[in-house]
């Protein structure tokens, strides 16, 4: 079945194509918002209030990475819930899963909290992206996408805000609770408003080919650099360099003001130079940046490495787009970008540990090495983007 683009190629949209990234824009905003404030709270929470351990951390921050390797399901539930409906469902996990955290007594609460906010917020990663591929022109696609990480990036800044002025006078389990009443009542209003429109009338289907291999691959890519560095990056901050908790938060504060700024201009630029040339460089300047971590010495050049790699991250919708362009239809784009999350996480299951008996063995620059080869053959592969074209929707 032939589905219409509501963006057209001026980015005028129809009143359906501006109904659905309308409900998009309030879902990511309020789902964002939770993430990131949860992101802020937990570690202050889980051992300030629960007096938890590094092991149960540790054990916490793993087992939420589950449901990103679940990304596949995903495929099969559109199969019988629309998109836009589940993604009001996800801010609503989200929701829940703040509030589980707020009234959590031990180990086992807080890991079931982190959970339940973690399906959430995983499934609307992938929800959010292919309902953009699926209405939005692939002119448009990129320019819509950027402004929605930008607003995920923006919700960092206010929620950190938010925490600033709050944590005191109300206290972490207080505040959770209203940044989780907050994300549910978002979600709930998201989740009635989107029961109806043109997703209930899209056609999934599952199907996996040939053709999609370089997406797969990418992704892979793309998932193995963000662990190395998410992972090893901060760690180097702290254990080599020996930077206070202060300074790492005003790090990660400048770090969601660029994003905010730059994740916007990434689509604009994604539409204008397209995949090839924003992925090119991408994997250009990644290279960059990884061999400067193995080789520099000088704090204020690595802080302005770090939150160049971060602003980076924002290129992974032109891995989006491109896909949009060789989906052979827009049945078939859930499913690929829904498997495309699960792909992008098998990393995080033994990059970290590689990563970190590199370290071992070899010293850091081992680690950081390895991430300039990951993103040395991103580089060598995107030249095979040229094949990107708009391939025609076969009519049903």
């Amino acid at each position: 079945m032939h589905v219409a683009n509501p963006l057209s190629l001026d980015g005028q949209a129809s009143p359906e194509g501006r109904r659905v990234i309308g409900l998009l824009v309030a879902a990511g905003f309020f789902l964002f918002f939770g993430f990131n404030s949860w992101s802020a709270l937990f570690n202050n929470f889980a051992v300030e209030v629960l007096s938890l351990d590094a092991l149960q951390v540790g054990w916490i921050q793993s087992l939420r990475e589950i449901p990103g390797l679940l990304g596949f399901v995903l495929a099969w539930i559109v199969m019988v819930m629309p998109e836009m409906r589940l993604a009001g469902l996800c801010v609503v996990l989200m929701g829940a899963g703040l509030l589980l955290t707020a009234g959590s007594r031990g180990f086992g609460e807080l890991l079931l909290g982190t959970m339940v906010m973690s399906i959430g917020f995983h499934f609307f990663d992938s929800t959010n992206a292919s309902l953009v591929l699926t209405y939005a022109s692939k002119e448009s696609a990129p320019r819509v996408l950027g402004v929605l990480g930008a607003i995920g990036a923006a919700t960092a800044v206010a929620g950190t805000l938010a925490i600033v002025t709050l944590a005191r006078p109300l206290g972490y389990r207080t505040l959770i609770y209203l940044l989780g009443a907050l994300t549910l009542v978002g979600g709930t209003i998201v989740l009635v408003l989107g029961r109806q429109g043109a997703t209930e009338k899209l056609e999934r289907r599952i199907i996996f080919r040939r053709r999609y291999w370089l997406y797969y691959f990418l992704t892979f890519l793309f998932g193995s650099r963000r662990h190395i560095f998410t992972t090893f990056a901060t760690f180097l901050l702290v254990k080599v360099h020996r930077m206070p908790v202060q300074q790492m938060a005003v790090l990660f504060l400048v770090n969601s003001i660029a994003t905010t700024l730059c994740y916007g201009q990434i689509g604009r630029l994604t539409a204008r130079l397209g995949e090839r040339a924003v992925l090119s460089a991408n994997f250009a300047l990644l290279v960059a940046i990884f061999v400067g971590y193995a080789c520099i010495t000088w704090l204020p050049l690595l802080l302005a490495l770090f939150v160049a790699d971060n602003v980076l991250f924002g290129t992974y919708l032109a891995l989006n787009t491109y896909f949009q362009k060789i989906a052979m239809s827009t049945e078939e784009i859930t499913a690929n970008i829904s498997v495309g999350q699960t792909i992008n996480h098998l990393s995080a299951v033994f990059v970290p540990v590689l990563g970190g008996r590199l370290w071992e063995l070899y010293g850091y620059q081992a680690t950081f090495l390895a991430g300039a080869i990951i993103a040395l053959l991103g580089l060598l592969l995107t030249p095979w983007l040229r094949a990107a074209r708009p391939q025609p929707v076969p009519e049903s």
